[in-house]
């Protein structure tokens, strides 16, 4: 029986490289990630990458209310408070969009099409759960990172997103460009 002809560009369309999360912030490390997935990728017709930043912690008063016995007043400070926390990210997503934009120029540069890039902001404490949440919840199969130089004591140690990323990734592809 004669085999199938499989051209390369076949052999790397899988279902864990068309939907890829690659997390960025402004650092060269993540340039360097960003020109290494665009060049790798911009030929694979079916592949789509969402580039994520996760802004700063939330300011602890924006964590949670004081608190109050009366169910009325407890509502309304509720409300007040997720109000006050998107009014919050609203205003971070501005002051830190230029990151994401930086991020699409370069990786523009690379020839993939920009038609296939979506732009996209989380904004937990926890970075790499953050990074974790987003990959589950928008189905992404590759999550993209990459390595910054740590020190041998928090590498030893495990410190870091990256090595929560490869312990807890599990069912993802996760790729660390250094």
């Amino acid at each position: 029986m004669e085999q199938p002809h499989v051209t390369p560009v076949s052999l790397r369309v899988n279902t864990f490289m068309t939907r890829i999360l690659l997390a960025i912030d402004d650092s060269e490390h993540s340039e360097r990630a960003l020109r290494y997935v665009g060049t790798l990728l911009r030929e694979v017709r079916e592949a789509h990458v969402t580039l994520f930043h996760v802004l700063k912690p939330m300011p602890r008063e924006l964590l949670e209310h004081g608190g109050s016995e009366d169910p009325t007043v407890e509502g309304r400070l509720a409300e007040e408070l997720r109000q006050e926390q998107g009014d919050w990210v609203r205003t971070e997503s501005v002051i830190e969009y230029p990151i994401l934009v930086k991020a699409l120029e370069v990786f523009g540069k690379t020839g993939f099409p920009l038609d296939r890039v979506t732009l996209k902001f989380g904004h937990e404490d926890n970075i790499a759960q953050n990074i974790l949440d987003e990959a589950r919840n928008g189905g992404f199969g590759t999550i993209v990172v990459s390595r910054h130089g740590a020190t041998g004591l928090k590498r030893f140690f495990g410190g870091g997103i990256t090595d929560q990323l490869l312990r807890d990734a599990s069912g993802y592809t996760l790729w660390v460009v250094e």
